[in-house]
């Protein structure tokens, strides 16, 4: 039997994910909705569900609000078994038993995202995102924030905390502190809005990659450059060739989605999108600009 558990969800709406995961809970489990306000359309919808608490985490102030809301999360558990989740994803029935197994059989666990487009260029940077995002992601057992169980004593706890308020990426963090194994069990996370949205968040993903990997950052640029010059030198050999790899990928993890077909248009604007997230001094994330100036030095602009 699964000890008792604290299952953190920070989002500031009524989300649907508030009842699939109320419904999943056991005896003593507890869920704790995080907002930043006591304003927030959550904090009257979330206490209408069994084992459910309301967390008012505040503005955040030297991190990301994500990051804020987290570590407050954290230091409200009761309980040493922890589970972060998002709310852009569909929790099935069965959801947290199907962790508890897995938890049980490899200690921490995380699952994968798939990030599926719904505005032209999210739509477009698909491939992308599956192969170095989600196949990258189980390949090095990192840490996703929207689906990960561990326990209390499987990280220096304190020390994670402080160091949340100081830096931008959640699950980034987390990866440097903790040893999970990945699940390869997808969840699909839509991603869209337009063109300024995207970029936005394609910067945050570059430079969190800088950040916590920077040896990434220079492997990342090298495969894609040569790629890209691939494509254009010898498209008619290039071009089959990263199509059938992304569709490699899309069937490695169960996906199936006409978008591995933009693989080829992918890997030939992934240079320059590159180039330009890493010379972005700011990025928009949640309706707050940061300027992250190191690892943990995180400036709120606006």
């Amino acid at each position: 039997m699964a000890p008792p558990t604290t299952v953190l969800l920070p989002t500031t709406t009524e989300s649907p994910v508030i009842e699939e995961l109320a419904a999943q809970l056991d005896g003593a489990d507890e869920l704790l909705v995080i907002c930043d306000h006591e304003t927030d359309p959550a904090a009257e919808y979330a206490p209408r569900f069994r084992n459910t608490r309301v967390v008012v985490a505040g503005d955040p102030s030297g991190c990301s609000g994500k990051a804020h809301a987290i570590a407050t999360g954290m230091e409200e558990a009761s309980h040493d078994r922890v589970v972060w989740t998002d709310d852009d994803f569909h929790h099935p029935p069965g959801w947290l038993d199907a962790f508890h197994e897995a938890y049980e059989t490899h200690g921490p666990v995380s699952e994968l995202y798939f990030f599926e487009g719904t505005g032209p260029l999210s739509t477009l940077l698909e491939p992308i995102y599956a192969i170095g995002g989600t196949l990258g992601t189980y390949a090095d057992d990192r840490a996703w924030g929207g689906a990960v169980m561990f326990e209390r004593d499987d990280l220096d706890w304190g020390s994670f905390c402080r160091d949340l308020r100081r830096t931008v990426s959640d699950d980034g963090l987390l990866s440097e502190y903790l040893d999970t194994t990945s699940l390869k069990r997808v969840r699909r996370v839509e991603i869209g809005g337009n063109y300024r949205e995207t970029l936005e968040r394609h910067v945050r993903w570059m430079q969190i990659v800088r950040r916590h990997d920077p040896l990434d950052v220079v492997v990342l640029g090298a495969v894609t450059t040569l790629l890209a010059a691939l494509c254009l030198v010898v498209p008619v050999f290039a071009g089959p060739g990263v199509t059938l790899l992304a569709a490699g990928v899309y069937a490695y993890v169960g996906v199936r989605r006409w978008t591995f077909l933009l693989a080829y248009p992918a890997i030939l604007v992934q240079v320059p999108l590159l180039v330009y997230a890493l010379s972005r001094d700011t990025f928009e994330w949640a309706g707050r600009r940061y300027r992250w100036h190191s690892k943990f030095d995180v400036e709120i602009v606006s």
